[in-house]
């Protein structure tokens, strides 16, 4: 899978989500290898989407169309100052994956040793279910090395700072120390209304 992730200070909130929609009536249907995407704005105004594709070779194809040419025209004016693009085809998933039930989506972007994080993963993955119901699908990209970046969806943002306060089961104790460390350098977007494609 190959990711698009596109970031900027968002000016026009109400026009970038008219543009989000135009591009799923108007441009999907001609995108080949399009497999979804994740999007919105948080509360302080930065606007993230974070586009699939099933390859690097699809995403160029979409954007070598003239249509999306002049529709990222149109969508650029919603933002202020420079926007950013960052591509990767560096991915992973747990518990399911993304999910388009999902009511509030959490991102997280940080630098850890792969190896440590999928550990967390697997022991984490085997206790979700019972200790945090609320988070339904985990998305990640690598964007360099140790640089990461997770896309949690939760069924709600309510549910999610609830679950965020209970206490870890006793398969999880020994590991909280290091998963606090971790969590330290940790940069948080939270998408209230998550777009959902």
């Amino acid at each position: 899978m190959f990711v698009q992730v596109i970031e900027g200070r968002v000016s026009d909130r109400e026009g970038l989500r008219r543009q989000m929609d135009k591009w799923m009536t108007d441009l999907r249907p001609g995108a080949t290898g399009f497999l979804g995407s994740t999007a919105g704005v948080t509360d302080d105004g930065k606007g993230i989407a974070l586009a699939r594709f099933e390859s690097a070779a699809a995403a160029r194809a979409n954007s070598d169309r003239p249509e999306q040419g002049a529709w990222w025209n149109d969508t650029a004016k919603c933002y202020s100052g420079d926007v950013t693009f960052t591509e990767s085809e560096d991915t992973e998933t747990f518990l399911g994956g993304g999910s388009n039930d999902a009511g509030f989506v959490q991102i997280m972007r940080g630098t850890a040793d792969r190896d440590e994080l999928h550990a967390m993963d697997a022991v984490f993955e085997q206790v979700a279910g019972s200790w945090r119901p609320d988070l339904i699908g985990v998305f990640r990209v690598w964007t360099g090395p140790d640089r990461y970046m997770d896309v949690g969806y939760f069924t709600s943002e309510a549910e999610a700072r609830v679950g965020e306060k209970k206490e870890p089961p006793p398969e999880l104790t020994e590991q909280m120390g290091r998963f606090e460390q971790l969590m330290q350098n940790v940069e948080f977007l939270d998408l209230e209304d998550p777009w959902l494609f």
